[in-house]
């Protein structure tokens, strides 16, 4: 079967820089995407069912922390960014671009719901000539094996004949100020080599560098294996903290010192677990994916009960932090500071801080919970909201949990209230934020990965 016509009308229209830019989804990923091709002048069509979002891009306004109002506000006033409720727009774009979530089901599986939905509302309205690109983080095959066939059942169409599809996966990580989204290079794979080229080049449109791979499997594969690498080796500096705790060594300044040697070392770093939108959910896509092929992918399943523990560690050192002041964790007053799964963003995915606070429950402690950006999280016990002031949360608490190291939380103010609280308080520092700190008279200070005095 061959594209005949279609592709060489599309090839024209983007020589000619006239695509239009179709956009399903637009939060973390979809709203940076969709700004970046409306600064390179493309018309976008953004389609969301979530009414919010919408509302906000149409009064130029953004709903993630890090992206400035007057960015959405310019590109819509100039008419190159609009937003709706409703697919059927999405029949004017050239290029539709998915980039809905892949979470988990409660089985640890994947949940692909969101894909399967996105691709039925885009096959209802799907024409002849488009292109619909997967930017999901998902396993091998999806594209081909769940996108392709709902998008002809709904339209009635041919993949390849009448339209064509790929997979880009999404490289953004949210927050970081260091890379512009144009400048991380772009891997495409399409279902064909053809297909490839001319997703290629409408990423060019945007992107400094493209990178082609032989088909979307692989492309589907490269961003599996970029999250089940930091997974594997996250977890393998949580178990080497656990383990210098014990040795009397100091993890932290162990990474600092390997990280002198310039070849054959990457820098990772522990915490209180694993959160956000891919790094924990990818590799059991992998994993999903190996055990229909017969294969078992035996580093994923450690790593996940090394990262998966560290919560419960992280409240274990509350509890022995706790007694060291002759008190029990039943009954205790335990702050939380961070419910963001990453400094400086207002995304709570995934967070351990969630798994933090269960357990701290289930162990029958009163918690309160404080972030400068998210806030609240709805956990098995329920919604705990973030208070306003962190300084008197640390006044009203017995024990605190720095989950998280928000810019916020290296003020003077509140790194002198915790280490000088004018009482007996238990700080225990997950990320290392009071490295080299002396705490006061009656402060137990218990720090992730570190020797404990």
């Amino acid at each position: 079967m061959q594209p005949g016509s279609w592709l060489d009308e599309l090839r024209e229209k983007l020589r000619e820089n006239r695509v239009v830019v179709g956009v399903v989804g637009l939060g973390y990923v979809g709203l940076p995407l969709s700004l970046l091709y409306a600064s390179k002048g493309f018309r976008v069509i953004g389609y969301d069912i979530d009414q919010g979002r919408v509302e906000a891009i149409r009064r130029g306004r953004s709903y993630i922390n890090y992206i400035p109002d007057h960015e959405v506000a310019r590109v819509v006033k100039e008419g190159l960014l609009e937003a709706y409720t409703s697919p059927e727009p999405l029949h004017e774009a050239d290029f539709i671009l998915v980039t809905v979530p892949t979470p988990l089901r409660c089985n640890g599986l994947p949940d692909l719901s969101y894909v399967r939905s996105a691709a039925r509302s885009v096959g209802r309205v799907l024409r002849r000539g488009q292109v619909v690109v997967l930017e999901s983080s998902t396993y091998p095959g999806t594209t081909r094996e769940v996108l392709a066939p709902i998008l002809e059942e709904e339209s009635g169409l041919r993949v390849v004949r009448d339209f064509g599809v790929a997979y880009s996966p999404e490289r953004i990580n949210p927050g970081d100020t260091r890379y512009k989204l144009e400048d991380i290079p772009k891997v495409v794979g399409g279902i064909t080599p053809e297909i490839t080229d001319i997703v290629a080049e409408f990423y060019s449109k945007a992107f400094k560098y493209v990178v082609k791979v032989k088909d979307c499997k692989t492309a589907e594969a490269t961003k599996m294996l970029e999250n089940m690498f930091r997974y594997i080796n996250i977890a393998l500096v949580n178990e080497l903290a656990v383990a210098f705790e014990k040795m009397g060594i100091n993890v932290w300044e162990v990474i600092e010192a390997a990280k002198t040697k310039p070849f054959g070392f990457m820098a990772f770093y522990p915490g209180p677990g694993v959160g956000g939108h891919c790094i924990p959910v990818d590799p059991f896509y992998l994993r999903y994916s190996a055990w229909r092929h017969g294969a078992v992918l035996r580093l994923v399943e450690v790593a996940a009960s090394i990262n998966n523990y560290m919560p419960v560690h992280v409240v274990n050192l509350v509890e022995e932090g706790l007694a060291k002041l002759g008190k029990r964790i039943r009954g205790a007053r335990v702050a939380v500071l961070g419910l963001a799964y990453k400094p400086d963003v207002n995304d709570a995915r995934e967070s351990p801080s969630i798994r933090i606070i269960e357990e701290l429950v289930e162990r029958g402690a009163v918690v309160r919970v404080h972030d400068p950006l998210v806030e609240s999280v709805k956990t098995v016990y329920g919604v705990f909201q973030s208070t306003v002031d962190p300084l008197e949360l640390v006044g009203w608490a017995d024990a605190v949990v720095i989950a998280v190291n928000h810019t916020a939380y290296h003020s003077k103010e509140l790194v002198t209230k915790l280490l000088n609280p004018g009482k007996e308080l238990v700080v225990v520092d997950t990320r290392n934020l009071l490295s080299g700190a002396r705490p006061g008279p009656g402060v137990v200070l218990l720090r992730l990965g570190a020797p404990h005095s």
